[in-house]
């Protein structure tokens, strides 16, 4: 019977960015999922630094956006199952990979999934930036006893820092908020220091490490001045990780000071979903073992009618922002 109750279950809720800085929040039937694909009922989803130059409304943008688009960090409960899928059923909590989840549903290829174990129930799991720290620290090569300065204490910052501390290595974590380097000190630095004057952090890192520099320095921001000030701290023969996501123009770089240090420079970014998924995967464990505690980090949470707000926060990050959650 075609009761309003059953009619009201096969709708769901989705965000939709209208022009730069506007959303409006629509109603539209629940997709089906596909052969291979099945549908998540959507807890929430984590807000991404990468959502900014898009809400900001640059020339290549289009608009409106489809509906949940630009959210690409959910997780949820599967509340349907499309065929061929074997491995995954109803009930299952699960972060997701995938790509309209400013949404209350998304769709996700099954491989693109990753079932969360019973002692996360509750947590809110945003796999995509959980899974690119772990990527990162994997690409880093980070062992016991190194030395890693890491510039930016965001999010990714913030984890990394626990995870290399955690390694063994030595922190240094250089940050432009005095909270962030509070939350530096929480997650396992050893030393931190204020982002203010370029040639004061290099003495200052030089001190700190007896004239040698860092054997890993990670950037972590996006921006051209720490990119700069990434390869000044970089020791000869050192390794430089570009974790920060530079999508608002070209980059110069002083390749005559990367040359003569012969820096190994590993851009950290994957594009892999296999690789993607990886980086999840061992994620959750890292939570469930206790390796890392993303809970503190997660430090303003919306719901879905405000997530003009929840982007507006991440674009100016005020003081004691670290991550944005979006919660329906």
């Amino acid at each position: 019977m075609d009761t309003a109750a059953s009619r009201k279950a096969e709708l769901m809720r989705a965000a939709i960015v209208t022009g730069p800085g506007q959303i409006s929040l629509e109603t539209r039937p629940l997709p089906e999922p596909g052969p291979g694909q099945v549908r998540v009922r959507l807890e929430g989803c984590g807000v991404c630094a990468s959502n900014l130059t898009p809400w900001a409304g640059p020339e290549w943008m289009t608009f409106p956006t489809e509906a949940g688009g630009l959210g690409h960090e959910g997780w949820g409960v599967i509340d349907d199952v499309g065929s061929g899928v074997t491995a995954l059923q109803k009930g299952d909590r699960v972060a997701a990979l995938s790509y309209h989840a400013y949404a209350t549903h998304d769709l996700a290829d099954a491989a693109m999934v990753a079932v969360l174990p019973r002692e996360l129930d509750g947590q809110p799991f945003p796999g995509e930036p959980l899974g690119c720290a772990m990527n990162i620290l994997g690409r880093s090569g980070i062992e016991s006893g190194k030395t890693v300065a890491i510039i930016g204490i965001g999010f990714i910052g913030a984890l990394l820092t626990r995870l290399a501390a955690a390694a063994g290595a030595k922190v240094i974590a250089i940050s432009r908020r005095s909270y962030s380097l509070e939350v530096a000190r929480r997650m396992g630095a050893a030393e931190v220091i204020p982002m203010e004057d370029h040639w004061r952090i290099i003495e200052d890192v030089r001190t700190l490490t007896d004239g040698n520099l860092c054997d890993c320095v990670i950037e972590a921001v996006g921006k051209q001045w720490p990119l700069d000030l990434a390869g000044e701290l970089a020791k000869e023969r050192g390794r430089l990780v570009i974790a920060g996501y530079h999508q608002d123009g070209p980059r110069q770089v002083n390749m005559q000071l990367w040359n003569w240090r012969g820096l190994d420079v590993i851009n950290a970014h994957e594009r892999d979903p296999a690789i993607y998924m990886k980086g999840i995967r061992e994620a959750i464990e890292a939570v469930r073992e206790g390796r890392i505690d993303p809970q503190p980090l997660y430090t303003h949470i919306y719901p879905l009618e405000r997530l003009d707000e929840a982007l507006n926060t991440t674009r100016d990050r005020p003081d004691g922002f670290l991550k944005a959650l979006v919660q329906y």
